[in-house]
């Protein structure tokens, strides 16, 4: 018996189990057929796939599907394309993509003179007061690798406040009118976790990090709740346009929780989308006290709390246990005391949230994990689902613990490959080895959970497939990969970014593989990312995306 005809009986089997004998005999709504299936809970298998009411009801070979095909069933003739879960992001912000695709977009622009254009091109097309907003810029790519001063912006928009946030998200950078808008002077004291770039006599250079972002933000006027809800559908659309039928929201407060909510309602969330609460939020003891909350359609569902233990690597910020190579006076920023993530970390396993705490230094990564060691009372708790978020640069024996704690390796293959130009210049040789590594993550026995955290990088998961299994740029730089060690094999990037996020996320029960009974959640792509040449999987389209058995992408020209 072929392992394909094997694993149609298996799927005849569980179908009579979980269907009724006279629904098992009604038609499909919607049968994929005579392609190739990676169920990743099985085997991949040749054959056909049926759904039901938004569940999966057949998976099999081709012939066992012709009863299920009637008159009214929409059937895609996938003529040997590839077919897997829907994907998954475990790290991402929803929000944040919808409001980046209305700003001024400084992804990869390689000089600040170029920054100040696009600024200023914008502030014409758009003229008024309103405040100006981009995102992207990052002065690794810029000749002088410096981090920017307010003056040159000044000369482009000198009357109307100007914000751009780094591509990391941990670093602003304003014009002179904002820092007037604001009230921030040479007298502007910094905030614990945060720092105020200065020049030699005092003054504000206008880039804010980490807390020292919050001078900002506080001040900004709030979006309304129809903006929210926009950049929520506007977000999603260009998700689902890549593949995810997942993602997330890790930080969100009470106005972006009652957006999120408000669309579900009405069914205009256009994917599923797992959202953590923030946890500086004064509020958060009431979320704390209401407990963890789904949608009985899984499209929504609001059971985490995002903390940060340190900044990010690319603004200086990240939490070193030995100061920086190109930095000798500076070992990074700790955003929260490990007291305070501890005693929040308690606080939310206790309440049934399970708890995810941005590190990225090898400081931050021992203080996040020495806090749920500690929440934890020194047992593993895997059932708790915590999750350490990127993970970045780790000491081996940090990475065992969180094996042996049952912490989720949270962590994003696109940053490897973004940050690999300049990180041994952050880092230093010596420490390299234990940076972005998620191989060494794999044999702790830690769960890896892949995302991008767009829109720090691209929402497309199949840069992040290809990143995982390569450590090369898109052109196949470096060559043979950048500490290829670390490289991953297809099935292990495939499960990182779909079962197994989905269970970091306590979904997998409904979604993250292709079984019978599960939502049908899952991608069809016009070339097989899993055979293919591995420098083609970064341009590979997605030619259908499916959510809850509704066909909700169509590829332009897919057949």
């Amino acid at each position: 018996m072929t392992r394909s005809r094997a694993f149609s009986l298996l799927g005849a089997a569980m179908l009579a189990a979980t269907v009724p004998a006279s629904a098992a005999q009604d038609a499909a709504d919607l049968v994929l057929r005579h392609g190739v299936l990676y169920p990743v809970s099985a085997p991949p298998m040749h054959g056909s796939l049926a759904v039901r009411d938004g569940r999966i009801v057949y998976l099999g070979d081709d012939a066992g599907v012709a009863p299920l095909v009637g008159t009214r069933t929409r059937v895609i003739e996938l003529a040997g394309r590839a077919v897997t879960p829907g994907l998954v992001d475990a790290h991402s912000h929803l929000l944040e993509l919808g409001a980046a695709l209305a700003e001024v977009d400084l992804r990869d622009v390689a000089s600040y003179e170029e920054v100040v254009r696009r600024v200023a091109a914008a502030a014409a097309k758009e003229p008024g007061d309103a405040w100006l907003m981009g995102r992207g810029w990052d002065q690794n790519l810029w000749p002088s690798k410096a981090f920017p001063t307010h003056q040159p912006l000044d000369a482009a928009v000198p009357a109307r406040p100007v914000v751009l946030e780094r591509v990391d998200g941990h670093a602003l950078l304003v014009n002179a009118a904002a820092l007037r808008a604001l009230g921030v002077t040479a007298t502007t004291k910094d905030p614990s976790g945060g720092r105020i770039l200065r020049d030699a006599s005092g003054e504000p250079t206008g880039v804010f990090v980490d807390n020292a972002e919050a001078l900002v933000y506080d001040q900004m006027p709030a979006p309304s709740d129809e903006t929210l809800r926009r950049r929520i559908e506007s977000g999603g659309k260009a998700a689902l346009a890549v593949g995810l039928t997942t993602v997330s929201d890790l930080g969100i407060g009470q106005a972006e929780a009652d957006a999120y909510r408000a669309l579900q309602r009405e069914h205009r969330l256009p994917l599923r989308v797992a959202a953590f609460w923030t946890g500086v939020d004064p509020r958060l003891p009431q979320w704390l006290a209401a407990g963890p909350w789904a949608s009985d359609d899984r499209f929504l569902t609001l059971r985490g709390v995002k903390l940060y233990a340190d900044g990010a690597l690319g603004s200086r910020g990240a939490a070193l246990l030995e100061p920086y190579s190109d930095d000798p006076a500076n070992v990074g920023l700790l955003v929260n005391s490990g007291e305070t993530l501890e005693r929040i970390a308690r606080e939310s396993i206790r309440a049934g949230f399970q708890v995810g705490i941005h590190a990225i230094g090898d400081r931050g990564n021992l203080l996040a994990i020495d806090a749920l060691e500690a929440a934890f009372e020194g047992r593993p708790r895997p059932d708790a689902r915590c999750r350490i978020e990127h993970v970045q640069v780790a000491r081996a024996d940090d990475m065992a613990r969180m094996g042996r704690l049952g912490i989720i390796a949270s962590m994003q293959p696109t940053h490897a490959t973004s940050d690999m130009p300049w990180a041994e210049t952050r880092l230093g040789a010596h420490r390299l080895p234990r940076a972005y590594a998620w191989r060494t993550a794999l044999r702790s026995g830690a769960r890896l959970a892949l995302g991008s955290d767009f829109p720090v990088e691209k929402p497309d998961p199949l840069l992040g497939f290809y990143a995982a299994i390569t450590r090369q740029d898109v052109h196949g730089n470096p060559p043979g990969g950048w500490l290829p060690d670390q490289i991953l094999t297809r099935e292990e990037a495939l499960r990182g970014f779909t079962l197994d996020a989905a269970w970091s996320l306590f979904l997998d029960d409904a979604i993250g593989s292709l079984d019978i009974g599960k939502r049908a959640d899952l991608v069809v792509y016009e070339r097989d990312p899993m055979t293919e040449p591995a420098l083609d999987v970064a341009t590979t389209r997605v030619d259908w995306t499916v959510v809850d058995g509704r066909i909700v992408y169509q590829r332009e020209g897919a057949r």
